[in-house]
């Protein structure tokens, strides 16, 4: 079956959230959603998030996940808030249980903070499925980037987060904790064996040197012929040594620290004190 794919693309994190529609009816899926945040300031905004749930409604469609590919560091989701205004079960890998007991380490968290999923609706293992109306969707473990990694195969399409970017520019970086240039090759070649008619969708797009408009559409076939990181003519060493060469040369990401502490709560923030004020930790010389 092949779903319709409506993409919503942020300027601010390059990210790109998807609505996917079940063809046969109204339901539909929300992946990886964006909430706006300004760190010089430290304030939040809804317009990204704003734009998903008024085409939700426009077209009358039933919010059936809020799936997470993982727990994004350039970005805050904005999962919860859609929830609130048009329903949705919010999903995510489980091992999103390792990102939280590394992390609230990092943020110094301490034992209120559960480091069991809890936050989430629902853990996703390999192999596990979901339905959009009549729409199925697999879930694939495609670890690397970070070990909580997913892909959500959804009939003819595959969304495989920050594990494959358009193939001019490559793969994902492996260099945060519980990353592996080894462990992502592998998760690759996974996606690799779908179908070469398999529509990918990936996470970001940052324009390539040459390309002129953004793009997030490829196809299977089309990574593997000419993804300039993992394409058939490359092995496992050769990719390895690159990846992990390239990774050092590459800062953190601005908004990795007040993500990581969000979207381990499943888009939550931190509870307020007793004022009812919201704080977000700068670890200093952690990351």
């Amino acid at each position: 079956m092949k779903p319709e794919v409506t993409a919503f693309f942020d300027d601010a994190t390059n990210t790109i959230s998807y609505v996917v529609k079940d063809p046969a009816g109204s339901s539909c899926a929300v992946i990886d959603s964006v909430l706006d945040f300004d760190y010089s300031s430290g304030r939040t905004d809804t317009k990204s998030a704003d734009a998903v749930i008024q085409y939700v409604k426009d077209n009358n469609l039933t919010v059936e996940w809020l799936l997470e590919s993982h727990v994004h560091a350039d970005h805050l989701s904005a999962a919860p808030y859609i929830q609130d205004h048009v329903g949705g079960k919010i999903g995510i890998g489980d091992r999103i249980k390792i990102v939280q007991d590394t992390f609230g380490k990092v943020f110094n968290e301490g034992t209120e903070f559960q480091r069991d999923g809890s936050q989430f609706d629902q853990l996703f293992q390999e192999g596990d499925s979901f339905h959009i109306g009549q729409l199925r969707g697999d879930v694939l473990h495609t670890p690397g980037h970070t070990p909580a990694c997913l892909t959500y195969v959804i009939g003819d399409a595959a969304f495989v987060g920050d594990t494959l970017f358009m193939p001019d520019f490559g793969t994902a970086r492996c260099d945060f904790p519980g990353g592996s240039a080894e462990t992502l090759y592998a998760s690759i070649q996974k996606i690799l064996a779908l179908p070469d008619e398999t529509r990918i969708f990936v996470g970001h797009d940052y324009k390539a040197p040459g390309r002129d408009e953004y793009a997030w559409e490829t196809t299977v076939g089309d990574q593997k012929a000419r993804n300039i990181h993992v394409a058939s003519d490359k092995d496992k060493d050769t990719f390895i040594k690159m990846r992990t060469e390239r990774d050092a040369t590459l800062a953190m990401p601005k908004l990795i620290i007040p993500s990581l502490q969000v979207n381990m709560r499943a888009g939550q923030m931190p509870e307020p004190d007793e004022k009812g004020d919201v704080f977000l930790k700068i670890p200093v010389n952690k990351l």
